[in-house]
């Protein structure tokens, strides 16, 4: 099954016709027919804002891809995330996981995740500057790369295995949560379980460049700096006072060397603020600063350096997103994908040098351990006739060749249409027997247990941040039938 999706998927996107002749005409004739409904699911998505912040709108694109899914046959659940993993940015409501499982007759053939994200970094409003449009070949619109076209491909690879009336698959279980953009808070524990229970993990976000796939990408933290001084009038008593922004600057300067690139390490300030008066001595500064790791053991290596012992001075580090590490399985999945490529005539770049952004598939990968870690057995990873037996391999950037995610406005955000055709060729050539050589033991090989954030951590330190002393059950939420 394995096969299957990969390589419909990887037809979904680009440059594919002088390569028709080799592949499947049923499938390239099902695949092209897509391409006029997937720019316009493209339009519906784009159309309707839903910033990670927009209840209203995360409700409204939640019915939307929930009635899609059911639309291609699915058994679809609307799941809330009560009690987040609360991080500086949380959102006080957080949008609903929309969950669709597939069921096929391949009993013991294959179990794929396929990963995508509804929410955006924009604010309601700026649509109406940025609406959707077609230009030369791309879609252009806000949320259109990071990760609308990603939920579309889904949507659209789905349609392509009905039309066919191809199900020679165990399950195929979609999941599009509401809060990627705040690091998952809430659904990072649901993305972990789901991880453990499929064979192969598709985050079908862009990988950056043209006909990429990505094996690894960065785990994402914040330090957040507090500086608690005294008030004082900045005219008449200042010397009263203790300036809690030379502090403040003290500690930002004495940490601005923390990088360490031998180590996988990226540590950089990025938001400082203080004071309530021009004429008062602040009282009180923050910062914080946005940091990159490449390892999960790196996280412990970072509180370590940014620990500051006075009691003035508090700082927490949050783990916000773990890395996604580079796996036996993963590479060999990887393999496969650039097979069903060359049967396009294309060649896909496979890269384990991870870029700064994260991805949920790290969330996925971290049910048996530290993400992208497998205990495999010795022998082969491949079945004969080159079918791939993979297990719980995780993959980024599977989406649409993106441009300009996150861009402040000046830019254009946009997703190459052509690349849709391959892209869904390979997912729909995902589909394979399981690997009955895989050890599928749980074990964590970093040495740590998963703490509230749900990342690994090594020995028994609390979380930085916490909302709570209650207990809690890391798996648990409420299901929702969509309306």
């Amino acid at each position: 099954m394995i096969a299957g999706v990969m390589r419909l998927v990887s037809a979904l996107v680009a440059g594919w016709e002088a390569a028709a002749a080799q592949v499947d005409q049923e499938v390239l004739a099902a695949v092209e027919a897509q391409r006029a409904p997937l720019i316009e699911t493209m339009r519906e998505l784009v159309s309707i804002e839903s910033g990670s912040r927009d209840a209203e709108g995360l409700r409204r694109i939640a019915a939307v891809i929930a009635g899609r899914l059911r639309a291609l046959g699915g058994e679809v659940e609307l799941v809330a995330h009560d009690d987040p993993y609360v991080m500086v940015d949380t959102p006080a409501e957080i949008g609903r996981s929309v969950v669709g499982r597939f069921r096929g007759r391949g009993r013991g053939r294959g179990r794929i995740l396929l990963l995508a994200h509804m929410d955006t970094v924009y604010r309601r409003g700026q649509l109406a500057e940025q609406p959707f449009r077609m230009s030369d070949g791309r879609a252009h619109g806000l949320g259109i790369a990071d990760d609308k076209s990603g939920v579309a491909l889904i949507l659209h690879t789905l349609a392509v295995l009905r039309a066919i009336s191809f199900d020679d698959y165990e399950l195929i279980t979609v999941l599009v949560n509401a809060d990627e953009e705040v690091s998952s808070a809430g659904s990072r524990h649901l993305i972990t379980a789901l991880g453990a229970e499929h064979d192969a993990v598709f985050s079908c976000e862009g990988g950056g460049a043209s006909d990429r796939l990505a094996l690894t990408t960065a785990g994402i933290g914040a330090v957040l700096l507090e500086v608690r001084g005294r008030a004082s009038h900045a005219g008449g008593a200042p010397e009263q006072g203790w300036n809690a922004l030379y502090e403040l600057a003290h500690q930002v300067l004495r940490m601005r060397g923390l990088s360490d690139a031998e180590a996988g390490i990226k540590l950089n300030w990025t938001l400082a603020s203080a004071g309530s008066a021009r004429n008062v001595i602040p009282a009180i500064a923050r910062a914080t600063a946005d940091v990159r790791v490449l390892r999960v053991a790196a996280y412990d290596e970072v509180e370590r350096m940014v620990r500051v012992p006075e009691t003035t001075v508090e700082v927490s580090f949050e783990r916000r997103r773990p890395p996604l590490e580079a796996s036996d399985a993963s590479r060999a999945l990887a393999a496969h994908a650039q097979a069903v490529y060359g049967e396009l005539g294309r060649d896909l770049q496979v890269t384990e040098q991870a870029a700064g952004g994260g991805t949920d598939a790290a969330f996925a990968a971290l049910k048996n351990g530290c993400a992208g870690h497998r205990r495999v057995r010795p022998g082969g990873l491949w079945r004969p006739l080159g079918r791939p037996r993979v297990r719980r391999a995780r993959l980024g950037g599977a989406a649409a060749v993106p441009a300009g995610a996150h861009g402040d406005g000046r830019g254009p955000r946009r997703a190459l249409v052509k690349t849709f055709v391959p892209r869904r060729l390979m997912l729909g050539s995902s589909h394979g027997r399981s690997d009955p050589g895989i050890d599928h033991a749980r074990h964590d090989p970093c040495g740590g247990a998963l703490d509230r954030s749900g990342i690994s951590r090594g020995g028994s330190r609390k979380p930085a941040r916490t909302s709570g002393d209650r207990p809690r059950n890391p798996f648990a939420r409420r299901a929702f039938v969509a309306p």
